[in-house]
């Protein structure tokens, strides 16, 4: 099914062209650091989507040269001129995030994000972006929140799914207080960051075994969000997992109520059954959509079975390859479930989407986006 115009794309990926060409926007020190040492050479790249692997571009969103997403020019063509984009959330994933190294991540991040103002968020109306924070250190992420925020076209944060500890622990908490004071919704998405095995049993053999621990990563989070009180705590927090799939979604709200059930004197803090705190406070992109195309009233089942269609958030994925051509929404969506879907959930989601992107200089930054020291 083609997407009609106006649709708000709740997940794009551009991508920085080179470590390179973060240099204007490093400090002196940093800069002096990655030149002297070579570091501007590193590629910074995340292998939860490898460059040359298939799914991490469709062959015809694929640059002639470049890694997918880097050409800015193709990216309005075919992420927002093809499919009438009102608005396009850009997720600028960046191995930053998963460095030891903690000052290094914190300024890969801060250059990142002002990169994608000057590049991206300043040359076209249409996009928004998340926040990359450096969530190693959730002190320096809230830095970098408190940095950023005063720039309403950033309209979310961007966490991995998988790293060393379960997002909703009690460590991660300043930067979800900080997200419900600035009205930043959490954006989690696949990927790991590779400090511990993506799969409780050990490391996996091949790519696809990777790719497909991510459902089982994104209940284990889901879980503990909700276990922790996370939402209880911060009531008007919104957290999108991004990429997740949700055919799993059904089932797990099922085994969460039924097991609440018969340990709720363990997390009293929880209010109310847990499967509708993930109606009230979890949303879900809808690419990669896991339910099979060839029915479409299996999607329609798995809403159904899901309670609300006012979870889900339409997305592309861009350049990732999950659908052919334009047909990037399942066929057979009622009108009513398709407004919500293209439109009306993520105005609800991001509450600075409704503001028209107020813009502003980041604070600690030149004009031309290079840092104050």
């Amino acid at each position: 099914m083609k997407v009609p115009h106006g649709a708000i794309d709740c997940d794009i990926h551009p991508a920085v062209p080179a470590t390179s060409a973060l240099l204007p926007y490093l400090d002196d020190y940093w800069r002096d650091q990655f030149i002297n040492r070579h570091i501007d050479k590193s590629p910074f790249t995340l292998m939860s989507y490898p460059p040359n692997s298939p799914l991490s571009c469709r062959p015809d969103w694929r640059p002639a040269k470049g890694l997918p997403g880097s050409d800015f020019d193709a990216l309005r063509r075919d992420a927002l001129d093809a499919f009438g984009t009102k608005y396009a959330i850009c997720n600028v994933l960046h191995g930053a995030v998963a460095l030891f190294n903690e000052d290094m991540a914190a300024a890969l991040c801060a250059a990142v994000n002002d990169w994608t103002v000057k590049e991206l968020l300043d040359r076209d109306p249409r996009l928004r972006a998340s926040i990359l924070i450096p969530y190693q250190n959730p002190e320096l992420a809230v830095k970098e929140i408190e940095r950023v925020a005063p720039d309403q076209r950033f309209v979310q944060i961007t966490m991995l799914v998988m790293g060393d500890t379960l997002l909703g622990n009690r460590r991660y908490w300043p930067i979800y207080k900080a997200c419900e004071k600035y009205g930043l919704p959490i954006g989690v998405h696949a990927g790991s960051l590779f400090r511990t095995a993506p799969t409780y049993s050990g490391w996996p053999s091949y790519q696809v075994e990777d790719y497909v621990s991510n459902g089982a990563a994104f209940e284990n989070m889901l879980v503990s969000f909700i276990a922790e009180g996370v939402f209880q705590q911060y009531q008007k927090l919104k957290m999108i997992c991004v990429e997740s799939g949700i055919t799993w979604l059904p089932t797990l709200l099922w085994r969460i109520n039924k097991e609440w059930r018969g340990v709720r004197a363990e997390v009293p803090w929880l209010d109310r059954a847990p499967a509708e705190v993930v109606r009230d406070n979890v949303r879900f992109t809808l690419q990669p959509v896991d339910a099979p195309s060839s029915d479409p009233d299996k999607f329609l089942r798995t809403v159904e079975h899901i309670g609300t269609d006012k979870v889900f958030l339409f997305s592309t994925d861009y350049p990732h390859w999950h659908f052919d051509g334009g047909e990037v929404l399942p066929d057979g969506l009622p009108e009513a479930t398709l407004k919500k879907l293209l439109t009306d959930n993520a105005l609800e989601t991001y509450p600075r989407l409704n503001g028209g992107g107020t813009i502003g200089q980041v604070p600690g930054t030149q004009n031309n986006g290079e840092k104050i020291r």
